[in-house]
């Protein structure tokens, strides 16, 4: 049976991004707080699954057959084609007002959305963006060497590129979505250094943007997808960054 809570055709609509992969153990709890945090909210989730092998996809249709298929979209893709083409390929789908990026496997909490909203309504921002960086933020379930490289990484692009920005590497945004069409057209990069560009070329364009903080889990289940050549894509692309604009 659908649920038609949040469904008001008066009130604006957000669309959520979630790109998946090997997420089946994940995807069904963050769509559960998804609907608890934003009961009174017009939205619809479209997930961008890139052809999971461990039944993500058939627990995506089960989730449809829960909250109505108007609700959830999946929209899959033949294979694993980089977070950026994701949001693209997502954001063809949206019907939405706004357009919220945000990962799979709960290291970032639906509990923010609301936060999200709310700084947007009051500053009518054009991307809110959380931070790890400032105070109420922070990082949970993280060794000491991959914060410190998080925060080097940060620190370097700062350095480097002045965005304006606390958190270059946070993927847990809400975007007008008209503004977040312009910026996916003047980007280049595809995987993990999208996010990055994306702020960078929306400081660089003038667009209003205001900061949420937030506590980033590491995932629950499943294993981490970053590794040494994404770490290997984010310096070459700081130095794109540096270099174009």
């Amino acid at each position: 049976m659908e649920r038609q809570r949040g469904s008001s055709s008066s009130s604006p609509k957000y669309s959520i991004l979630i790109p998946t992969y090997n997420e089946r153990l994940n995807i069904s709890l963050v769509t559960y707080l998804i609907f608890k945090h934003l009961s009174d909210i017009n939205f619809e989730i479209i997930v961008i699954d890139d052809a999971s092998p461990d039944g993500t996809q058939e627990v995506v249709k089960q989730l449809q057959r829960v909250y109505g298929e108007s609700r959830i979209l999946l929209k899959p893709r033949q294979g694993k084609l980089g977070l950026g083409t994701a949001y693209v390929h997502g954001l063809k789908y949206a019907s939405g007002d706004f357009v919220i990026i945000m990962d799979a496997d709960l290291s970032h909490h639906p509990k923010y959305l609301p936060s999200f909203i709310r700084k947007q309504i009051e500053t009518n921002a054009d991307i809110v963006t959380g931070t790890r960086y400032v105070k109420g933020g922070g990082v949970h379930g993280w060794n000491l060497m991959r914060k410190l490289t998080s925060r080097g990484a940060n620190v370097l692009a700062q350095t480097l590129l002045w965005p304006g920005v606390s958190d270059l590497t946070g993927s847990f945004r809400l975007y007008k979505k008209s503004v977040l069409e312009d910026l996916i057209k003047s980007c280049v990069s595809k995987g993990y250094v999208f996010q990055m560009e994306m702020i960078v070329r929306a400081s660089r364009k003038h667009y209003h943007i205001e900061e949420v903080p937030i506590t980033f889990v590491d995932r629950v289940y499943g294993i981490s997808k970053l590794g040494g050549s994404e770490i290997v894509q984010y310096l070459k692309g700081l130095v794109y960054l540096f270099l174009t604009t």
